[in-house]
């Protein structure tokens, strides 16, 4: 089984409006709710490819109730931790003449709370996957990471790291069966900028070296690369199409590698990790199973 683990899922109230005038009345042109945080994000594309997941994580007051609601209304199981005072948050996303993001706060978590996450993380068993992504709560210790994986560490589990910088570096010495930083995160940590593919190559290899099993490193418009576990390099160009959207993007392009590797062959998993964050990309919302479907015969 996959397990997706979303520290502070939210809710993102995304509105369409003329150039704000602050101080005044402003009226949108359109709205659309969409329900996520990077691990759910993972589980709503393995759902649209028809695999299932558990999605954990912690959740709260109403907001929490429609998240948990929208989760299982996809088919998705959810074992989430609910926490009884506050509420889950609430992300605007104001897009203008610019656009602007106020993103809330989330509950407070407990040492309780997370403690029974880690109660159900002591279920998954040998064989499973877990995918630990996105930025940590600042109520939560600053190495929740390495907290999990180091509890996990001999139970020969799958874990999936999308992080930036140091929560992604600390983690190596457990061997991480994937981590999936883009290539402006990659310099990020190795106080480098990269340029040239030599370089990307250069410092993919380097965190494998230092304990990862696969690098897949994203670049935007210059397509992906891949070092899979047995030193191999693979490439993939993108898709074509029109960019809307680069929420969800990455966490599309893990749910579609995770999928993918199920054929055994990493070129594969590659491709339709690309597709899958493509399809995301040009949509308004995430990848679905007919845009993947459509981009992956495009890209035979």
């Amino acid at each position: 089984m996959i397990y997706t683990v979303t520290f502070n899922p939210a809710i993102d109230y995304v509105i369409h409006t003329s150039p704000i005038k602050t101080g005044e009345v402003n009226r949108t042109a359109s709205e659309h709710i969409f329900f996520g945080g990077k691990g759910i994000n993972v589980s709503f594309v393995l759902a649209e490819l028809g695999i299932k997941s558990v999605a954990l994580g912690f959740t709260a007051g109403f907001t929490g109730d429609a998240i948990e609601k929208a989760v299982r209304e996809k088919g998705i199981e959810t074992d989430f931790v609910h926490i009884n005072d506050g509420f889950s948050r609430i992300n605007i996303k104001i897009k203008a003449d610019e656009e602007t993001e106020i993103n809330g706060q989330g509950p407070k978590i407990t040492e309780a709370a997370l403690n029974e996450l880690f109660s159900k993380l002591d279920k998954l068993r040998e064989g499973d996957t877990l995918v630990l992504a996105g930025s940590i709560p600042n109520t939560l210790p600053s190495d929740i990471y390495e907290k999990i994986l180091a509890r996990l560490e001999n139970k020969k589990i799958r874990t999936v790291v999308d992080a930036s910088k140091d929560l992604l570096l600390n983690v190596l010495k457990y061997k991480p069966f994937l981590v999936k930083p883009n290539n402006h995160e990659l310099g990020e940590m190795f106080g480098v900028k990269l340029a040239t593919m030599e370089q990307i190559q250069y410092y993919a290899a380097k965190l494998k070296g230092m304990g990862a099993q696969n690098v897949l490193v994203s670049m935007a418009g210059d397509g992906s690369i891949l070092l899979d576990e047995y030193g191999n390099f693979h490439t993939c160009g993108v898709c074509s199409g029109t960019v809307k959207n680069s929420v969800g993007a990455g966490d599309s392009m893990v749910a579609g590698f995770i999928a993918g590797c199920d054929s055994g062959d990493y070129r594969h998993a590659l491709k339709l990790g690309t597709v899958c964050g493509g399809a995301t990309a040009f949509s308004d919302g995430l990848a679905t199973k007919m845009d993947i479907a459509r981009l992956m015969s495009e890209m035979e």
